[in-house]
């Protein structure tokens, strides 16, 4: 059974669809109503739960992993996919907004794998795919913090993945390009001037279009599969060849 966080939109929503298509029951864990997501879920053949997940909130986690447990059983897949940010240069940023980027991007992984990894690998068999950015592998224009957050999620993945090695568990990083979602959106409403921003993005990546939430969602769903055991560790871009590494 696999846990969603920040799943009621975006990549998180596209995760638990092609992850139910992989067979898999699917808990959708979000601060947003995610009754829809886990209703679509339902739709293909498989069990869901919408459940409240706040993952700046240790208590709000623990509660999440014991209804999910309680409903669907065991969680041997953990996608973490919650983010947050906004289009800032760092000099306009303050703590107060550090806090809440690393809370929500960094930490919000480190709570979530915290409350699972013991039952993996106690069990012997587990997937963590943690979604990080591209920026935090080449550095993005008014993302400073976004992207020391998401780089902190490469360097954290990379470490649980060698702890867990041995004992069943794979810890893998996908890492998006642009890609077109709800948060992305709102990201470029702010700037002045939303459709050159957007036309920039397009521009960048060789492809010539922006990712697609589903793009990103199949890259996650091999990483949870029986198919990726023997990988452990890695990132991967998904991203039009915007990034090649």
């Amino acid at each position: 059974m696999a846990l969603v966080s920040g799943g009621a939109r975006g990549i998180g929503a596209a995760a638990a669809m092609a992850l139910a298509r992989a067979g898999r029951d699917v808990a959708v864990g979000d601060i947003r109503e995610a009754e829809d997501v886990a209703a679509e879920v339902r739709a293909l053949g498989r069990r869901a739960l919408a459940v409240p997940l706040d993952v700046t909130d240790e208590a709000s986690v623990a509660t999440a992993v014991e209804a999910v447990t309680a409903g669907l059983g065991d969680v041997d897949v953990l996608v973490n996919c919650a983010g947050w940010d906004e289009f800032r240069p760092f000099l306009e940023t303050e703590e107060e907004f550090w806090r809440k980027v690393i809370s929500i991007n960094l930490e919000g992984a480190l709570r979530t794998t915290r409350a699972l990894l013991a039952g993996m690998i106690e069990r012997g068999w587990g997937r963590i795919v943690n979604v990080s950015s591209d920026a935090a592998r080449v550095g993005s224009t008014h993302e400073a913090v976004y992207a020391g957050a998401k780089a902190g999620v490469i360097a954290f993945t990379k470490t649980v993945a060698r702890e867990a090695a041995s004992r069943g568990v794979t810890a893998n990083v996908v890492c998006p390009g642009p890609t077109d979602t709800g948060l992305l959106s709102e990201m470029a409403a702010a700037a002045p001037d939303a459709e050159r921003m957007r036309a920039a993005l397009t521009r960048a990546v060789p492809m010539r279009r922006l990712g697609q939430p589903e793009d990103v969602a199949a890259a996650i769903a091999f990483f949870a599969g029986e198919d990726a055991g023997y990988i452990t560790g890695q990132t991967l871009s998904v991203s039009g060849g915007l990034t090649m590494a």
